[in-house]
């Protein structure tokens, strides 16, 4: 890639499909710009090749094995980092010390970065989060659109802008490294982490997460203070997966970890080719997947680890393992780290305390070993026992020591910038995420032009979602699966009440009863936050609050509108008619006065949608590989507002 890394907007004639201008206007082509990238990746460059090989015959086998595990932070004690030279920490979602305010996390991260500049070598920490739509941990952050929503707006530069800021805020907290994007392409809606894929077309995808990498890590990798670490997420599989082959049935897991069940060609279309322009972009790391393919788990193939994403995708970063991932490979745990390391894991991730199988940082109970030290333990009998070669040791930590010199991690001071904490949460981050809210949100429906909404009427506003921050954010929000905590958001109702003018105009009623009819109803319909597979779900539809209130609405007489906050598509179709406009908003984040901004009319509506809307969830081909038939709505779809229909 060159360092300017040019981009040239050109027509994808692939992700062509149908659209409507407006309620009377034909169907026409709808095309996506795509950014083509001069070159390869410009790393790793001779400098850095020089000090890690230099850096590396310093080291002794321990030094390097701490380079290989990911520790989360809360499973350490004091002195840890030196003690056993590691390499990365991670905070898992909900993962954070006192408030989870900014001035916290800084000084967290800035206590861990020195404990490691002060070994013997002085190898820099990298320190990791899930990032995947602004930085979710701290209360201050700004909280971007979820995926889903993004690729409604089919917009690179935007998606690079939010990369951009998003790094930022991450830096300021002394982070470097974002487990972000999820380049999958999420085939069926009834998965639990739909909303972090941009559609389920692999091409858009594909284009959207090379756009995200660009502004996470810059032009170049290192390129600036603000320049992280980004992740392509997860090779490969999500979102292929078949139906009821969760192994956390037990949990409620449907899809999520499952197997995919398609044949190699298949699998390379819908599941490994989009990370070709992702690599091309230069992503410094690539997350291995839960999944399995024909039973075979992504964690321990070589073939798709090494053979595959190494050899013939040209992969020259780091290859990480999910949470634990390695723990659900068959086997004793030496042989699944054998297993694991030897497919090609540079960096284990094992974080997973036995007992709290389906949470998140656990407390390491008194007397157990923690799962970081589990796995040195094991590697090093692995090692010492010709399980693992020195030299596959050496080839990971090569390529760790060589993205943290590329990433800048040697020239930094290890203390977080203060210049980018200041901006945590700026205006102006703020802004752009309000302009991501409006470019994201589709039009389904607006029989008699309902909207835009006059300023001058009665708005009755109701519904789960109308006045809840956590709700509007979804999942991997201030904790994994929810907001367990305040944070700084403009909810829906805050936001009509703002752009009205008038807030007395508006009224809110979470059950939608009232005394006095409206001129018009606003049902804020929601489902409650969930991430991975507490997510998945059979039947994702309406819930019965949602549904009563829409009832009550419907029998004031005034026209409803239904703006949907939701991680994928829900089962509407019985209801369409109980409601003149329906609005797909998503998970648009902290700036609810975004989605008020497009209801009043002084934003257009131009979200066309990434993936199709079934009617049915039984529609569904069990061959992930195959499209909807006669979907609800087509992928491309979304109205438009009437020339001069906004009103006063």
């Amino acid at each position: 890639m060159s360092s300017s890394l040019r981009l040239r907007w050109t027509a994808l004639a692939s992700l062509a499909a149908l659209t409507y201008a407006c309620a009377s206007s034909p169907p026409r082509a709808v095309t996506v710009a795509r950014a083509d990238i001069d070159g390869a990746a410009s790393w790793p460059t001779e400098a850095c090749v020089r000090q890690t090989e230099a850096l590396l015959s310093q080291m002794t086998l321990p030094e390097k094995l701490g380079q290989m595990v990911q520790a989360e932070h809360k499973h350490l004690e004091k002195g840890d980092v030196g003690r056993y030279f590691l390499g990365s920490l991670l905070s898992g979602g909900g993962s954070y010390e006192g408030t989870g305010s900014a001035a916290d996390w800084v000084a967290m991260t800035n206590a861990f970065h020195a404990e490691a500049r002060a070994t013997r070598l002085g190898v820099p920490l990298a320190y990791a989060v899930d990032a995947v739509h602004g930085h979710g941990g701290v209360t201050e952050a700004t909280i971007f659109p979820h995926h889903i929503g993004l690729g409604c707006t089919r917009d690179p530069e935007l998606v690079r802008a939010i990369g951009r800021a998003t790094a930022i805020e991450v830096a300021g907290t002394g982070v470097d490294w974002d487990f972000a994007p999820v380049i999958a392409a999420g085939r069926d809606p009834r998965w639990g982490r739909t909303y972090e894929t941009f559609s389920d077309r692999p091409e858009l995808a594909a284009l959207l997460g090379a756009a995200e990498v660009r502004g996470l890590q810059g032009d170049r990798l290192g390129a600036g203070e603000a320049s992280v670490m980004a992740t392509a997420k997860h090779f490969a599989g999500d979102g292929a997966t078949t139906f009821e082959t969760s192994p956390q049935a037990r949990y409620g897991g449907l899809l999520d970890r499952g197997d995919v069940r398609l044949n190699d060609a298949d699998f390379r279309r819908l599941a490994v080719d989009q990370y070709r322009p992702v690599i091309s972009a230069g992503v410094a790391s690539v997350m291995v997947s839960f999944s399995s393919l024909r039973g075979a788990g992504m964690h321990e193939s070589r073939k798709w680890l090494t053979d595959v994403l190494r050899n013939e995708l040209g992969f020259r970063g780091i290859v990480i393992s999910d949470w634990s991932g390695l723990r659900e490979l068959p086997g004793t745990y030496d042989e699944q780290v054998i297993k694991s390391v030897n497919a090609g894991i540079d960096v284990t991730m094992d974080a997973e305390i036995a007992g709290n199988e389906g949470g998140v940082a656990g407390v390491v109970p008194p007397g157990m070993t923690p799962p970081f030290r589990e796995f040195l333990e094991a590697l090093e009998r692995a090692v010492h026992a010709g399980r693992v070669s020195e030299a596959r040791v050496d080839e990971a930590v090569r390529r760790v020591l060589t993205v943290k010199c590329e990433a800048g991690l040697w020239r930094r001071s290890g203390e977080a910038d203060p210049r980018l904490t200041a901006q945590i949460g700026s205006p102006a981050h703020r802004a752009l995420a309000r302009r991501a809210v409006r470019a994201s949100l589709v039009l389904l429906q607006n029989e008699g032009d309902v909207l835009p909404l006059s300023k001058t009427a009665r708005i009755l506003v109701a519904g789960s979602g109308a006045d809840s921050p956590a709700r509007q954010s979804g999942g991997w929000t201030m904790s994994w699966q929810k907001a367990d905590r305040p944070f700084t958001a403009t909810t829906v109702l805050a936001g009509l009440r703002e752009v009205a003018g008038d807030a007395s105009r508006v009224r809110h009623s979470p059950d939608g009863s009232s005394i006095e009819r409206p001129d018009v109803a606003v049902l804020v319909a929601s489902e409650p936050p969930y991430a991975e597979w507490l997510g998945d779900a059979r039947d994702p539809t309406l819930s019965s609050d949602d549904l009563a209130a829409l009832g009550r609405l419907q029998e004031s007489g005034a026209p409803v509108v239904v703006v949907l906050l939701a991680g994928r598509p829900l089962v509407i179709e019985p209801y369409l008619r109980k409601a003149r406009a329906w609005v797909a908003a998503w998970l648009p984040g902290s700036e609810g006065g975004g989605v008020a901004d497009v209801l009043f009319g002084d934003s257009p509506f131009s979200g066309k949608l990434a993936r199709p809307w079934p009617r049915r969830m039984t529609d569904l081909p069990v061959d992930v590989a195959r499209e909807i038939d006669d979907p609800l709505f087509p992928f491309g779809f979304g109205l438009t507002y009437r020339r001069g229909a906004v009103r006063p």
